[in-house]
């Protein structure tokens, strides 16, 4: 049809075209049957034209066809330019915007807009009103349009309950989703997606699962969209059994292994650990597109495989396949796990000769890249030329001074913030200070959390203090911080203050840490060793012999000297270690929405 269309295009100009439809029906009818065949806006725009002139309002048709072929600039004018228009005409330009242009503040906008000129919002316009409100997080939004469609009896339409349950499952609602869901009573196999899907993306997978097995004791056959949120939620539960299971499902009904399914199958191999089963998945896919590439890389380069990572995007390249802000974003990841500077240099450039090094999510792997390799300038450099940056970003580079030794320059850049920091933040910036030895500005950090910014302390940000204060030789106020902690402290703060209580002198504070580090760590002869010196450097001998014995009754070997110089090095790392997780999880739950 398309092709007769353009044909017919092609032999007939405009006016011909209209001069011959002039002898077969009204003029009315004319344009319209001509505007239907439009594929561009210049032609659409000669309808317009020709509907000025000979008077013909039928600007709805018009409105319809532009949006149809994405031109927003020339629908946004001609809706605005309307005197009254009408509900249709407030439908199809909030579906527009809130689907072929994403411009989501505007379709509430338009939608409130609707309201005040008396047209009442019906189930062609919730569905997308809730897309936008989904989009936005405006969860406080789509809860009064929930209460508008109910009463209005909109929500008999499966269109609306579906958008509904998605909208709230996007705004982490999931209760209310699950409301909504268990109201309807003719659920159809939309109906179960839409939960499903709520919960796997929303960080629920057992809830997932136990609908799915819910789903399936109804008698409904699960189709792509249901075996993508399932294989999800295996993925995130390490359910690696039931995902073979939904493998086979998939080659017993000969289901087509798309670029949705293969992927949802690397991701999920990936997270349960099994890169074998990944590759194997990968390497019988005929068609791979890019969604499936950036799959592959992401499962190698979270998985600590970073040479293989690299090497599957150099096979893509070579394949002519062009990498986008997903891509570079894991393999940057592997080249700041290997420490490998020249090949994340190599990146760089790609990304700055194909348009992707601004990127909000590539310049933010640069910066993470450029840090772990030990080049801050260049991550500097990358940080200020970014024209927008976000919470993720500012972590990311004050994470980079913190740990590169630089905290002046990541005290400096905290207050320079133009957003408003959070619990990542100030696990930088503690970092810092604690690096910096500055234990003054230390407890100024912690204190502005609650008072200022009215965040409230975890557990990494107690773990900094105490290894501020330790170092400092503050081991009595690291005492009070650790009996503060929400949560139990680990080995290794524990382990700081013990040794620091070991440096001071100070028995009091040691005894405590003492029988906290062999409750939680009864195995480990460093305990023992260095609370039986304690003992002894106190003069207290029969204390440092009964610690002695007590390691012999437990069956607790001394470690060698060498292997203990490298365990003391382990945990010195693991400490830096421990302190980068949270640091990176922002930008880790940024990068997988993204992929998402």
């Amino acid at each position: 049809m398309l092709r007769k269309t353009t044909t017919f295009s092609r032999q007939l100009s405009f006016q011909k075209q209209l001069q011959w439809q002039q002898q077969q029906q009204p003029l009315k009818e004319r344009l319209l049957i001509i505007l239907k065949q439009c594929v561009s806006t210049k032609t659409v725009q000669q309808i317009h034209t020709q509907m000025l002139i000979h008077s013909v309002d039928k600007l709805n048709f018009l409105l319809a066809k532009i949006i149809d072929l994405k031109d927003f600039d020339y629908s946004y004018h001609l809706f605005t330019s309307m005197h009254e228009p009408n509900e249709y005409a407030f439908n199809v330009m909030i579906r527009g915007l809130a689907t072929s242009w994403k411009k989501f503040d505007l379709t509430l906008e338009l939608y409130y807009k609707m309201k005040s000129l008396g047209i009442k919002p019906n189930n062609f316009t919730y569905p997308f009103f809730f897309i936008a409100c989904s989009n936005l997080l405006a969860r406080e939004h789509g809860r009064l349009g929930h209460c508008m469609a109910l009463r209005s009896g909109l929500m008999v339409d499966c269109h609306v309950r579906h958008s509904l349950i998605t909208m709230y499952s996007m705004c982490s609602a999931l209760s209310c989703a699950r409301k909504v869901f268990d109201e309807i009573h003719e659920r159809d196999l939309v109906s179960w997606n839409s939960m499903i899907s709520g919960y796997s993306q929303m960080g629920c997978p057992t809830g997932a699962l136990d609908l799915f097995e819910k789903m399936k004791g109804e008698g409904f056959e699960p189709n792509e969209m249901t075996l993508v949120s399932v294989l999800g939620a295996c993925g995130d539960l390490g359910n690696l059994s039931l995902g073979r299971l939904i493998e086979d499902y998939v080659v017993d009904n000969k289901m087509k292994v798309n670029s949705f399914i293969g992927s949802s199958l690397i991701g999920m191999y990936a997270k349960c650990g099994d890169l074998v089963s990944s590759r194997k998945v990968f390497d019988k896919m005929t068609k791979k597109d890019l969604v499936t590439w950036n799959s592959m890389i992401t499962g190698y380069a979270q998985s600590g495989l970073s040479h293989e990572a690299i090497s599957i995007f150099n096979i893509m390249k070579e394949e002519g396949v062009k990498a986008n802000n997903i891509t570079l974003s894991g393999v940057l990841s592997a080249c700041a796990s290997l420490g490998a500077l020249d090949i994340g240099k190599s990146i760089d450039e790609y990304a700055s000769k194909n348009g992707l090094q601004q990127d909000i999510y590539v310049a933010t792997a640069l910066i993470d890249m450029y840090a772990k390799c030990g080049s801050v300038d260049h991550a500097f450099q990358v940080f200020e030329n970014m024209p927008f940056k976000n919470i993720v970003t500012w972590n990311a580079m004050i994470s980079a001074f913190a740990f590169n030794g630089r905290a002046k320059e990541a005290i400096l850049l905290f207050n320079r913030m133009s957003v408003f920091p959070d619990d990542v933040t100030f696990v930088g910036v503690l970092s810092a200070c604690v690096h910096g030895g500055m234990v003054k500005e230390g407890r100024k950090f912690f204190d502005l959390m609650t008072s200022s910014y009215k965040l409230v302390p975890k557990i990494e940000h107690y773990s900094c203090m105490v290894d501020l204060l330790s170092r400092a030789g503050l081991v009595n106020e690291a005492w009070d911080f650790i009996q503060k902690m929400p949560e139990k402290p680990d080995e290794i703060t524990l382990g700081a203050l013990l040794g620091a209580c070991q440096k001071v002198g100070n028995l009091d504070v040691s005894e405590k840490v003492m029988k906290v580090l062999l409750e939680i760590e009864p195995k480990n002869s460093w305990n023992y060793v260095i609370s039986s010196q304690i003992y002894a450097n106190s003069n207290r001998w029969d204390d440092s012999a009964k610690m002695r014995l007590l390691m012999k009754q437990k069956g607790v070997t001394k470690v060698p000297d060498e292997v203990k110089r490298l365990c003391g090095e382990y945990q010195c790392c693991e400490r830096q270690e421990q302190e980068l997780v949270l640091l990176m999880k922002g930008l880790k739950k940024l990068y997988i929405m993204k992929v998402q």
